[in-house]
């Protein structure tokens, strides 16, 4: 029986970021060096596939600190971790490994900075995120305000709307950052944002692939975790851009192939977190019901690499 014929839209950058990978490979450093179990507070990035292979290596997972033994090293996750923690890993003398991604810490280096300069801070974010989470509790309790809309911006309540700045989450939608920043500059129009805008190089290339292949598909598949904020606002971003399907997958094996009957043309990409082998298994998948051909749709080429920490590299 001949199989139906499909363009597959393959967009580039896709998966995993220089920070994921960074993170990934810490875990995987840290077991080399100290044995298992390591401990890592929180998802090390929010992908399933990942997190259980790791798990297989000899990583325990776990939600607070409190559930870690005091004499086994621990893991603090991509999406950074409130002041809090470390401090108290330090006081119950505790090896620890900070896996923060660098453009977070940039972010809290930001909240910092302008604290010092006596201004309160309004983050734009998603409310409960980990990495929100972690950058609120950079500062002390209420100075830093949480936004997740233009609409919240009319509400929020600041201590003096002449000292204020901004820093974001960095996973956002860009397209929806920039309205909530107008509504920030419109209300507090002496507001400070970032030097360079927060959301990173590697949130907003994945978006802009998504906007050049979504108008080509009839559908349109990213490969990411549902608790995955880039992976959602990469969904988000193929909808609004002329794509009438647009759905999450974590495995090929959650690929709905009722709703995609009648498709001659469908675009696949994958979230930050999300590695390459899951790509190429919805990939053959869709070989196995089509005859598949396929385009890469490349708008920029990523070189960036962050250093694992000293504490885990290789002498010399």
């Amino acid at each position: 029986m001949t199989k139906p014929a499909l363009t597959l839209y393959l967009a580039a950058p896709r998966g995993f970021c220089a920070g994921v990978d960074r993170a990934i490979k810490i875990v995987e450093m840290a077991i080399t060096k100290w044995g298992a179990p390591v401990y890592v507070r929180h998802e090390i990035v929010h992908n399933k596939f990942v997190v259980d292979s790791l798990r297989e290596k000899g990583a325990v997972f776990v939600e607070e600190l409190d559930e870690c033994p005091n004499d086994r090293p621990v893991i603090f996750s991509a999406h950074g971790v409130p002041k809090s923690v470390p401090a108290a890993a330090e006081a119950r003398e505790m090896i620890y490994v900070d896996a923060t991604c660098p453009l977070v810490s940039k972010v809290h280096i930001e909240a910092q900075r302008h604290a010092e300069a006596g201004l309160q801070m309004i983050m734009i974010g998603h409310k409960g995120h980990p990495e929100t989470i972690g950058t609120m509790g950079q500062l002390p309790e209420g100075e830093v305000l949480l936004v997740e809309t233009a609409a919240d911006v009319a509400t929020v309540e600041v201590r003096d709307p002449d000292r204020l700045a901004y820093v974001t989450q960095t996973t956002l939608s860009v397209d929806d950052t920039k309205g909530i920043v107008a509504a920030l500059e419109e209300r507090f129009p002496n507001i400070i944002g970032p030097h360079k805008e927060d959301i990173c190089y590697a949130t907003t290339n994945r978006q802009e692939a998504v906007k050049s292949v979504a108008p080509k598909a009839d559908a349109l598949l990213v490969v990411g975790a549902p608790n995955s904020s880039n992976s959602r606002r990469l969904v988000e971003v193929g909808a609004k851009n002329g794509c009438d399907y647009a759905q999450l997958v974590q495995r090929a094996e959650n690929i709905d192939w009722r709703a995609l009957e009648g498709i001659r043309s469908i675009a696949i990409t994958a979230g930050a977190s999300a590695p390459e082998l899951l790509v190429n298994e919805v990939i053959d998948a869709f070989r196995e019901r089509y005859e598949v051909t396929v385009e890469v749709v490349e708008t920029a080429v990523e070189t960036v690499e962050f250093k694992v920490p000293r504490v885990l590299r290789q002498p010399a």
